[in-house]
């Protein structure tokens, strides 16, 4: 599968395992490659426990599906950062139900798309 962007600039999602979800990151977001790396060191790798992949896995791979489209990551960072300076509780709880709405269908994207 190719890792190139698209006409787009987005590039597609690579196969879902951490291997290629790392390769993606460090050649796309490689902004976010440091994080990556040192969140895989404190949940997995040195706790010689498989259990905890599947969710590094979701987690990153909606991270990486969000950073991958700027104009997707900067709207819900606006989401995010609109909530803090909400006038009300009401209002904070609207934009963090957009942005988390936002994340979870970011985490959905399957490989290739």
């Amino acid at each position: 599968m190719t890792t190139a962007p698209r006409p787009s600039g987005i590039p597609p999602m690579p196969e879902r395992n951490t291997k290629a979800l790392r390769t993606a990151i460090a050649e796309h977001t490689p902004q976010l490659l440091a994080d990556f790396d040192a969140h895989w060191k404190w949940a997995i790798g040195d706790a010689h426990d498989i259990a905890p992949v599947p969710a590094f896995l979701a987690q990153w791979w909606a991270e990486f599906a969000i950073a991958r489209d700027p104009s997707l990551d900067r709207h819900i960072h606006d989401l995010e950062s609109r909530a803090t300076d909400a006038s009300t509780n009401a209002e904070a709880t609207q934009l963090l139900t957009q942005a988390a709405h936002l994340r979870r269908e970011a985490g959905k994207a399957e490989p290739g798309q």
